[in-house]
């Protein structure tokens, strides 16, 4: 049975239509395991996934996902960012290293436009892209980090750097409701503006139903926005066949990365995330889409100005650097 044909049958009758068949190729062992998954038929979905697996050795996504599978079947479901040490090693690692590299060149090229610069950074995180480029043109940093644990790690990088800056502990939507009162309104201009306003693979965690706001809010306090975000293609149905292969071949190289490492990140980063992708009892915590819906966003804000270039080509999506005025 082909995908389109399983696809067919999910579409009309659901997880208990395809139950009725007997399954035979790899791909729909895995695909029927992922519908499993998302039923919370946890079992059932281990068991296609080994006989997917040992159909085809060669697949990572295969292998990986039925040993992470039988962890679920002992342990239950974990969240993704519980294995602090698996997610540092592949934030730091495989083609993470370049995609950082990349985003904090396209910064520091931005920087050396300006004699004097004060950035509001959105979504910093530990500082990753941030502090490698720090220039001397930049008089001031803000930052608004959800995380007090990231947080922490970049003011101490700060700290050392020399570089004035404050801090918000909070979501950009908390922010900017609060009227920068959390800050000292002697530490930003008199109409609460920065010349560059910029968030590095932020942004998605913000609903699409709540960007157009942040985007007018961004047009309104910022002379200048620099957004870095995947180009992921607009999916129709959580299991379509063209959503489920994409998702399969991505994280097939992206597991590839890290073959090295005895399977650190993949049980304790990747594979989880990719499981989270079909499960239906998890709340979403992210939309990507494409770059272009990315641009008409802010051309609907107000911006007037938008060009956009490749960052880097990374294992999930190209990755693109949107420069907004």
């Amino acid at each position: 049975m082909t995908l389109l044909a399983l696809w067919d049958i999910v579409r009309t009758q659901g997880y208990a239509g395809v139950r009725e068949y007997t399954l035979t190729d790899a791909l729909d062992c895995f695909y029927v395991a992922l519908l499993a998954f998302g039923e919370g038929d946890i079992d059932r979905a281990a068991a296609l996934a080994h006989r997917a697996a040992s159909q085809d050795l060669n697949n990572r996504v295969y292998v990986q996902g039925a040993a992470y599978l039988d962890r679920v079947q002992r342990q239950g479901k974990a969240g993704v960012y519980v294995d602090g040490t698996a997610f540092a090693a592949f934030i730091r690692g495989g083609g993470n290293v370049g995609l950082y590299a990349a985003a904090s060149r396209a910064l520091r090229t931005v920087y050396d436009d300006y004699t004097s610069l004060a950035v509001l950074d959105v979504g910093v995180g530990d500082g990753l892209a941030l502090l490698p480029a720090l220039a001397e043109s930049v008089s001031r940093v803000d930052l608004i980090e959800p995380s007090e644990v990231m947080l922490a790690k970049t003011t101490a990088a700060l700290d050392t750097h020399g570089v004035t800056y404050t801090a918000a502990n909070t979501t950009l939507q908390a922010f900017m409701a609060s009227n920068h009162d959390m800050w000292n309104h002697d530490t930003w201009d008199a109409h609460g503006t920065w010349d560059m306003i910029q968030a590095t693979w932020s942004l998605q965690s913000i609903h699409p139903s709540e960007r157009p706001a942040a985007f007018e809010w961004f047009k309104a306090h910022g002379q200048r926005l620099l957004i870095a975000e995947f180009d992921v293609p607009d999916f129709a149905d959580l299991y379509s066949p063209d959503r489920v292969c994409y998702i399969l071949d991505h994280y097939q190289n992206g597991l590839a990365e890290y073959d090295g490492d005895g399977g650190l990140v993949a049980q304790g980063f990747l594979i989880p995330v990719m499981f989270g992708y079909f499960d239906r009892t998890a709340d979403r915590t992210n939309w990507e889409g494409p770059i272009t819906a990315w641009v008409e966003g802010l051309r609907a804000a107000g911006f007037e100005s938008i060009t956009t270039h490749k960052l880097f080509a990374y294992f999930w999506a190209d990755a693109y650097m949107i420069d907004a005025r």
